[in-house]
């Protein structure tokens, strides 16, 4: 007889799925790595490579990488810091916002169309588990 597998690999398996449909629904013209980061520069606004790389928990030069690719399709910019011109700063374009939105957009409304079959009770109990988790994250940072 098969036994189910623990809470933890049960979780981490169907987040792990969830997220490969999400990334897939995003149909980005970019790598899920330069996704990950053009999102975190979003999120906590102007990054130098090094609070990137930490942020991201990679190795500088991944980063670098992703960033020289990002900053060829024009979706974030490096710009000096105006009292330490030794420090490089990324940001957003108006193009890589427009690309979030977009992703963003097609991702919602997949989750929507999903989720929406769902009984009252299931969606509330969703609701109950993506507090848990956003918990569990926050105290991880």
């Amino acid at each position: 007889m098969t036994r189910a597998p623990d809470l933890p690999t049960r979780l981490r398996l169907v987040v792990t799925r969830l997220a490969r449909r999400l990334r897939q629904q995003a149909e980005a013209p970019v790598s899920p790595t330069q996704a990950a980061v053009l999102a975190t520069i979003d999120r906590r606004g102007p990054l130098t490579l090094g609070e990137l790389a930490e942020a991201e928990r990679v190795q500088p030069p991944t980063i670098t990488a992703a960033v020289d690719r990002l900053e060829r399709q024009g979706f974030v910019r490096r710009q000096r810091d105006g009292r330490d011109r030794r420090v490089v700063g990324v940001q957003v374009t108006p193009a890589g916002e427009e690309l979030l939105d977009e992703a963003r957009s097609r991702k919602s409304a997949y989750l929507e169309q999903r989720l929406g079959s769902l009984s009252a009770r299931d969606r509330t109990t969703l609701e109950r588990a993506a507090s848990i988790l956003e918990r569990v994250l926050e105290a991880e940072e």
